[in-house]
């Protein structure tokens, strides 16, 4: 009996002796080595088919849209939706310039600018100080993105404006008309019809920056306000 036990416990060691031996060498750099980088190269091998890595360096982004077009189409007409609310808050204007006559752009002479308000709306002071605010900000950026150089020279003359009326949109045309044809920067502002007058009513233009002597031909008849 005695026997027997000796027998199995030697058994025993001889076991856990060769389990030990096999864990080392398992975990040794010989062996752990190769293993990672067979591993590494079966994962690509197995990934690459199924499209699990991006081609062409494409962004997360790219590949949501060709994925979902449909939402990504939606999200971009919310944002320019909300663009146009925008910009409706601020209404909205329409310019014409063209080359300037040699009166308009002589170096010499004073420029000026006028902003031509509309009686028969009848709109109080401070709609008034607001649509001109329009007019000087839509003005202001055609100037700077068409006639840096006019814009300069306004600049440097002080930015003189005046602020004028007259009768009714009919008159507001014809001044329109008369400083187009001489090649004098235009901006009228179109109200978007929040307070006071109806939507799309044409409530201030803008003539100049030009010459005194260009602008005051079309403009010296008016009253001021």
């Amino acid at each position: 009996m005695f026997q027997n036990l000796k027998i199995q416990e030697e058994e025993d060691v001889k076991e856990t002796r060769t389990k030990e031996t096999w864990l080392s060498r398992a975990l040794s750099p010989a062996s752990l080595l190769p293993g990672m980088v067979i591993g590494f190269f079966l994962g690509l091998w197995v990934e690459l088919p199924k499209g699990g890595f991006s081609q062409g360096g494409s962004s997360p982004s790219s590949s949501y849209e060709e994925h979902h077009p449909k939402q990504q189409h939606s999200l971009k007409s919310k944002k320019g939706n909300a663009g146009e609310r925008k910009l409706g808050n601020l209404g909205s204007g329409s310019s014409s310039s063209s080359s300037l006559p040699p009166e308009s752009a002589d170096n010499s002479g004073e420029l000026k600018m006028v902003f031509v308000v509309r009686q028969d709306l009848k709109m109080g002071s401070g709609k008034i100080a607001s649509q001109c605010a329009h007019a000087a900000v839509g003005i202001y950026h055609e100037l700077l993105s068409r006639q840096r150089v006019l814009l300069k020279k306004w600049e440097d003359c002080g930015q003189p404006k005046i602020v004028v009326t007259c009768k009714n949109q009919h008159e507001l045309n014809e001044l329109r008309s008369k400083a187009e044809r001489v090649g004098l920067p235009t901006f009228t502002v179109a109200d978007a019809g929040r307070t006071q007058v109806a939507a799309g009513s044409k409530t201030v233009l803008v003539i100049g920056p030009g010459s005194k002597a260009s602008v005051d031909a079309i403009t010296r008849h008016l009253r001021l306000l």
